[in-house]
């Protein structure tokens, strides 16, 4: 299905150039003037930390594929050395754009007394204070490394960081060379050869930024780097040897964990992968350009960095370290305070999760509405004599966290407590393999899904005896169980008593726990088994709807869009007159507006305070969205061939009127209209940030949310509080089938009807 005859171009985008576009658009926000100063250098460390994660992962797995010799092919149709050589561009490009970004907010930061200076060049009396704390904070920790046959060159792990020195023997004041007596001839003088090395590593748990000064108020502080502080004091770690030249430099290793499906033990598996994970090789080497040239090459050498990534930063290594910065002692300059709601509903009944959720569904849009809903459901169940059984999915959770707090009190006061571990969820192998442990120890029963399969559906049971008979109560989810994330990523959260959901979720869990393939669901779709073809048959309808002459539309809204068939069936609605609307706040592999490919597809994505994380979608289904037989369903899945094919993932549809409305009318069109922190995907691969007309008002989704109420859970509140639902208005254009859509309605001021004014 070419473009056209004559044209060569890709039909896709690829994935790993996209999903930098997509960094290029978080570092960007660190330039947002309507943003708080220090919030633009959270986005700043963000983009920095992002970037370290994508080389640890999908550039180290590109790089094991050349060492292979693998010739696979990439969606739009490059090598893996090919894509490598565009990464390299495009990354060196990125980290540019930084380090000039740091350099600006640097000066910023200084106009407003967070004054961040080099160790060089204190005053004496400031020079004291840093070396006073130097000795009692950080010599203690400091190991300095002599590089010689007979000390080789060290292990560094992942993300190590540090100076390597060049040495000289110190003069005599005759000018002989310094000696050093040994043990067995006192009297005999051995002379050192010149041109030796010495690392000294930058100490874990010592802060990057070492505070020197700080006002009665807290708002004037000065900040040293801790790699000046080192070089300004490393002649000390070294007496009778000259340091000659110095450098800095930061490793980055792969990161990637490969599983043996045979593994007997998958705990103990992990726990050996997860060590072997900090001695992965080097797939990044930066240094700092001031280095001299021999003690680069002594530094790829020594990493066998011949054949991979090497950086030379004219800058900050380790730029998301500058999080440390960031201090509460500056309200000033950080976002004003948001405090989330909790569901009106559930205080309508004093509390009671399970007469709340039994009397109707409750969707809960965190974080506009708090993630303590989820504790406190949980937090009951497990103090409830009512309540016999909980099972419960753990993909990712934060240290100390409620929820595996509550499951240890269900599984200790004797219910029945299955919980279902992800070991296979990057970056927090270590800490679910605790948790699991902590569960057991409590008398739960612990599992961990399949060898082959990651479990990524957020999906809590509770079971319930009630008049002699057994209740369910369900929760799922588009986000984690992870009480921080859930206070800056929007997601979504429906509690349910629906006996179909109720069933559909048990033989979810049935099929994790003992392979047995669930069979005549009611109203979950789950992936792998049934959730892709679901999608696909929607979409299938949407055509026949638009060949018909009816109106037919779809809206949705994901972190990435990558599968190809999926792409392929949306290129083929949109040949058919299928009027499609995707919000992709990431990686997104389709290709808008492409006439007789793709004209009627448009795609934005959205980078604001808060990460946008729920997974929406809606079908027209014969009308034009939004409608009242629209099919509306949130998922836990992104259109991802992972996602679709190798994750056990949940599709859920919404069939309760107030959770419709809120998740079509509310939270869809809201995304569709923002105008603030939209970017507009263009057809050639760029994003252009989506400006304000003169003739309409700005409009933000996240501010929208934080001042308007969610539908479903306000309850009475309802009636006293009750702002319109967003309503896009019509305005014609040429198409195949009368739909509209609130790409259209962007000219237009429905926002106005929500209460929501010009530069709120």
């Amino acid at each position: 299905m070419p473009l056209s005859e004559e044209s060569d171009a890709p039909l896709y985008f690829n994935r790993e150039l996209s999903w930098l576009s997509f960094n290029e658009r978080v570092m960007e926000e660190a330039q947002n003037q309507k943003y708080p100063l220090l919030e633009r250098l959270r986005f700043l460390a963000i983009s920095a930390d992002n970037l370290d994660e994508f080389y640890m992962v999908r550039v180290a797995g590109l790089r094991t594929q050349v060492i292979a010799g693998m010739a696979s092919i990439s969606l739009d149709g490059q090598t893996p050395s090919r894509q490598l050589d565009k990464i390299r561009k495009r990354a060196k490009y990125l980290i540019a754009a930084q380090q000039t970004q740091w350099k600006q907010l640097h000066k910023e930061l200084y106009a407003e007394g967070i004054k961040v200076k080099s160790a060089l060049k204190l005053s004496d009396k400031d020079k004291a204070t840093l070396h006073a704390i130097y000795v009692s904070d950080i010599l203690p920790l400091l190991t300095p490394l002599a590089i010689d046959p007979a000390h080789p060159f060290p292990f560094i792990p992942n993300f190590g960081f540090g100076l390597v020195l060049s040495l000289t023997q110190k003069q005599t004041a005759e000018g002989q060379t310094q000696i050093r007596p040994t043990n067995r001839k006192p009297k005999r003088r051995v002379v050192v050869d010149d041109n030796r090395k010495a690392l000294l590593i930058v100490p874990a748990h010592v802060p990057r930024f070492i505070r020197i000064k700080k006002s009665s108020s807290g708002k004037r502080q000065t900040f040293v780097p801790l790699e000046t502080v080192l070089k300004l004091f490393a002649p000390e770690l070294f007496p009778g040897f000259d340091i000659t030249d110095y450098g800095l430099f930061r490793v980055t290793r792969d990161s990637e964990i490969a599983i043996d499906e045979e593994a007997e033990d998958l705990v103990r598996h992990f726990e050996f992968l997860l060590k072997k994970r900090r001695r992965g090789r080097v797939i990044r080497l930066a240094m700092d350009s001031n280095t001299p040239e021999h003690l680069k090459s002594f530094l790829i050498e020594s990493f066998e960095a011949w054949d991979e990534e090497i950086m030379e930063i004219d800058g900050v290594l380790g730029l998301g370290d500058l999080s440390q910065l960031i201090t509460k002692q500056r309200p000033d300059l950080l976002f004003a305070p948001y405090k989330a709601r909790f569901p009106e509903r559930i205080r309508e009944h004093d509390g009671d999760c399970f007469a709340a959720i039994a009397q109707k569904d409750i969707l809960v849009h965190h974080p506009y509405e708090e993630f303590d809903v989820v504790v406190q459901f949980l937090q009951q169940a497990a103090l409830d004599p009512d309540v016999v059984a909980i099972k419960q999915t753990l993909y990712r959770t934060n240290e100390g966290s409620p929820i595996v707090r509550a499951l240890i009190d269900a599984a200790e006061r004797g219910k029945n407590v299955t919980a279902l571990v992800e070991l296979k969820a990057r970056f927090d192998e270590a800490s679910n393999i605790r948790w699991a442990r902590d569960l057991e120890r409590a008398g739960a029963h612990v599992v961990y899904g399949f060898v082959d399969y990651k479990t990524h559906a957020k999906v809590s049971l509770v079971i319930r005896r009630e008049g002699g008979k057994l209740r369910t109560y369900t929760h799922l989810g588009t986000g984690n169980y992870h009480v921080q994330n859930a206070k800056i990523y929007t997601d979504l959260a429906l509690f349910t008593a629906k006996e179909s959901i109720g069933r559909d979720t048990g033989q979810i869990f049935n099929f994790v726990t003992s392979y047995s393939k669930p069979k005549n669901l009611e109203r979950l779709k789950i992936a792998p088994l049934n959730l892709r073809e679901t999608l696909v048959e929607h979409i299938e309808d949407e055509i026949a709807h638009a060949r018909a002459g009816r109106p037919a539309t779809i809206w949705a809204k994901m972190n990435a869009l990558v599968d190809q068939n999926i792409i392929d069936t949306l290129y083929r609605a949109s040949q058919a007159g299928v009027q499609i609307d995707l919000v992709v706040r990431g990686i997104c592999c389709l290709r808008p507006g492409i006439d007789g490919l793709s004209e009627n597809i448009r795609v934005k994505s959205i980078v604001g305070r808060f990460l946008e994380h729920s997974r929406i979608v809606c079908f027209g289904n014969g009308e034009a969205l939004p409608g009242p037989n629209a099919l509306i369903y949130f998922s836990s899945a992104d259109w991802m061939p992972r996602n679709l094919d190798r994750r056990i993932e949940t599709l859920v549809p919404a069939d309760d009127p107030t959770v419709r409305r809120q998740i079509m009318n509310q939270i869809m069109t809201a995304n569709l209209l923002d105008n603030t922190n939209s970017w507009d995907l263009l057809p050639d691969g760029a994003y252009l940030r989506r400006q304000p007309s003169e003739a309409e008002p700005e409009f933000s989704a996240h501010i929208y949310f934080m001042e308007n109420p969610s539908l479903s859970g306000r309850g009475a509140s309802l009636e006293m509080n009750k702002p319109s639902d967003l309503k896009p208005v019509s305005r014609k254009r040429k198409t195949k089938s009368k739909d509209v859509t609130p790409k259209e309605a962007v000219q237009e001021k429905p926002v106005q009807e929500a209460g929501i004014q010009k530069g709120t």
